[in-house]
């Protein structure tokens, strides 16, 4: 009988630390050990043969989400973006979420990875690997000084953007349908946040970074090309999704790109809707596949951050997709390197070691 929780999974995205954030209290990480509400927590991840993944530092806006969900229920919304955050107003949160991080480290519930041989030690000895990312840098400053302090802390992997425009980049709308090429591209100190950020051999993440800005960054960086969290826009057209030009472009750079498991990211019609298959998540990764190779797609879950298939429901879900991956005909080679062998590759290749 086969194990359905193996592979392990090792995910290109989580929000687990905001949800603690928004516990309000004195020792949030303690849910996270214990178990909680949500779609991750470390019993869980257990259960679901959850290995670890990019553990996201994020900013909310001030934002009616039921709102949001709402409106992305109908057949079609362009929903205004946030306005930008200052930067020592974001820095207070990012700070906030950072020092969650490391607790959860000092309290033995995960290791924060700083190099792709930390990754698969941690990953082969069965504990939660993750990896410190910041989604959107609006808690970076001009001077780059936030992002030394950050990257002595562990950070090895950035996202110029959270959809909502920063002094480096602008980002897409929730918007069905559209297309990515929404806006202006990356600014000069954009530019040198790429740079930057190359230099310390931070992964660049790509996933809500407009058209453009992924434009630049393709022609300034000098690392893999990788988008953490975005779906295939031939399939659902939605703004947040990537082009068949796009994918080419990460194939070409020997890149990655993680499945989405957002309900208005997968389905045609972009609704956000549970009652959504398993069956056009794998739809999304043969065409993945397709345009960028097998060995440069993965999964980008955006648990704790999305509204994902109810069958899937949390992390305790990973056992029904596999299984779906299975019948659908992946052997068990494949199934390594869609889990969690193309990460690594990916991350030794962007890292160094």
């Amino acid at each position: 009988m086969i194990d359905q929780t193996k592979p392990p999974v090792f995910d290109g995205h989580n929000d687990v630390l905001t949800k603690l954030l928004r516990k309000g209290q004195a020792d949030p990480e303690r849910h996270f050990i214990n178990g909680d509400a949500g779609h991750i927590d470390l019993p869980r991840a257990r259960l679901g043969g959850f290995s670890g993944g990019f553990f996201a530092i994020w900013v909310p806006s001030p934002a009616d989400k039921a709102f949001r969900y709402e409106q992305m229920a109908k057949p079609s919304y362009d929903i205004e973006l946030p306005p930008a955050l200052g930067q020592p107003e974001a820095l207070k949160i990012a700070l906030a979420e950072a020092a969650s991080l490391l607790r959860l480290e000092q309290l033995g519930a995960l290791k924060i990875c700083k190099t792709a041989t930390e990754l698969r030690q941690t990953i082969e000895a069965g504990k939660i690997a993750a990896i410190f990312h910041l989604e959107g840098a609006e808690a970076i400053d001009p001077d780059f000084t936030a992002l030394d302090v950050f990257y002595a802390a562990g950070l090895r992997s950035l996202g110029p953007v959270w959809s909502r425009p920063t002094i480096f980049a602008h980002g897409v709308p929730f918007r069905y349908p559209s297309d990515p090429d929404i806006g202006d591209g990356l600014t000069d100190i954009g530019k040198d946040l790429i740079r930057a950020c190359n230099a310390k051999k931070i992964m660049i993440d790509l996933s809500h970074l407009n058209e453009k800005g992924f434009w630049d960054v393709a022609e300034l960086s000098n690392a893999p090309l990788v988008a953490t969290h975005s779906n295939a826009h031939a399939i659902c057209p939605t703004a947040r999704n990537l082009t068949d030009r796009q994918l080419a472009t990460i194939r070409e750079s020997d890149g990655m790109v993680g499945l989405n498991f957002a309900v208005a990211f997968l389905r045609e019609d972009g609704r956000m809707s549970p009652d959504t298959p398993v069956e056009i998540m794998l739809r999304h990764i043969d065409h993945l596949m397709e345009q960028a190779g097998e060995d440069r797609v993965g999964f980008g879950s955006d648990f704790d951050g999305a509204i994902v298939p109810k069958s899937i429901g949390d992390v305790t879900g990973l056992p029904v997709l596999r299984k779906a991956m299975r019948a659908h005909g992946y052997g068990e080679e494949l199934m390594e390197k869609l889990c969690y062998k193309n990460w690594l590759r990916v991350l030794e290749k962007t890292w160094g070691q």
